[in-house]
């Protein structure tokens, strides 16, 4: 029975942690691609503000007012940021710099002040515990169900038909916001409406991984779908799976080494980024070296193509289409140009009798296609 209750509390906490994940990457994933993912690190600060300010007019801790609450805070930060840019005397990521933090500031004074004695802690709202969720409960027929469980799916599921509902227009208001004007499709209402979906995810996810570790979620599953794939749809499939992975395995290597769960979800999120970075399919590193050493060697074959048919048929033929002469004439040493030859020779652009080196049809009408591209060189 105990071993039941513990794998029931690790689902609970992996679930809490997936559906934060994949709440935050629904919008995130807009965010990321307009090049304004750090506003999500000023809401997850400024929401402090919007909640100590509901806790003042309504003494609610909780609940659907206290989220609407600490999310209009969320886009108050926005537009204050807006504000000072509109000015043209401060750029945009200095205007970020300056509003969250006097937010930020003026909620924790203000929780010092008039809330000392209410359960609302800043270190919980930033760091959160995820470890606890599974001890926040509440009655669902015959079964107690994490509260943070239940906000989450709830989010989740808004986010969700939101993006389902105006999915093209979101699109086209974050490739073209222009068109998306003179189509009459008012970009700057939506991008306040999933601002206002971003606070409230971050309000609903505070008490799980808290304020700071939602920011690593709204941006990193994204951004790691970003260098995997430039299909909007897919973005979002491989940014919940990176969510979904880094809440099992965070958990599972936080347990194993008794860290910070919420603290290691954030940090696997990290390693799917790096292993994206490094062995992404098309932006890798590692794909990037692959094909700048196959361009590398395709362009040597068809130099040496060029350098055998400039001198193909001429009196300096014997001199020239040998080996030895390539080492002369284009500074190859002597195994890269045995080892050009040979991948030529492999393609069957190339034929080697001892030394001398001469052109097949195939490689003769690629030395052509590169001196005349056009076309316009006769046989």
């Amino acid at each position: 029975m105990l071993t039941a209750l513990l794998d029931n509390v690790a689902l609970q906490i992996m679930l809490v942690g997936a559906l934060v994940g994949i709440a935050s990457t629904l919008v995130g994933t807009f965010l990321v691609l307009r090049g304004t993912s750090m506003l999500s690190d000023a809401i997850g600060h400024s929401i402090v503000f919007g909640i100590v300010i509901v806790w003042l007019i309504t003494h609610q801790q909780s609940g659907p007012v206290q989220i609407l609450g600490a999310a209009l805070a969320g886009v108050l930060t926005v537009f204050l940021t807006e504000l000072l840019v509109s000015t043209r005397r401060v750029k945009k990521d200095a205007a970020i710099g300056l509003v969250f933090p006097v937010l930020f500031s003026i909620g924790v004074l203000l929780l010092n002040l008039y809330a000392r004695d209410v359960h609302i802690d800043t270190h919980t709202v930033l760091l959160g515990e995820i470890g606890f969720v599974w001890l926040d409960t509440v009655t669902l027929g015959d079964y107690r169900v994490p509260r943070s469980l239940l906000s989450m799916g709830a989010m989740t599921l808004l986010n969700a038909a939101f993006v389902v509902l105006f999915f093209k227009e979101l699109k086209l208001a974050t490739f073209d916001e222009a068109l998306a004007k003179a189509l009459g499709l008012a970009p700057g209402l939506l991008f306040y409406a999933l601002l206002l979906l971003t606070s409230g995810t971050a309000v609903a996810a505070f008490d799980a991984v808290g304020a700071v570790l939602f920011v690593a979620f709204v941006i990193v599953p994204p951004s790691t779908a970003y260098l995997l794939t430039d299909r909007l749809w897919l973005m979002f499939l491989y940014g919940i799976a990176v969510s979904i992975a880094s809440s099992v395995s965070g958990y599972a290597l936080a347990v194993a080494w008794d860290v910070s769960i919420g603290g290691m979800m954030a940090v696997m999120t990290g390693v799917f980024l790096m292993l994206a970075f490094l062995a992404g399919p098309r932006y890798g590193v590692v794909a990037q070296l692959l094909r700048r050493r196959g361009q590398r060697r395709h362009n040597e074959i068809r130099t040496l193509a060029v350098h055998l048919y400039n001198h193909e048929g001429g009196p300096e033929q014997g001199e020239e289409n040998v080996i030895r002469a390539l080492r002369d004439h284009l500074r190859w040493d002597a195994a890269k140009a045995v080892g050009v030859v040979q991948r030529g020779s492999d393609q069957r652009l190339i034929v080697r009798e001892g030394e001398a080196l001469r052109l097949t049809s195939r490689g003769r009408e690629m030395a052509r296609e590169i001196l005349d591209p056009s076309g316009r060189r006769s046989a």
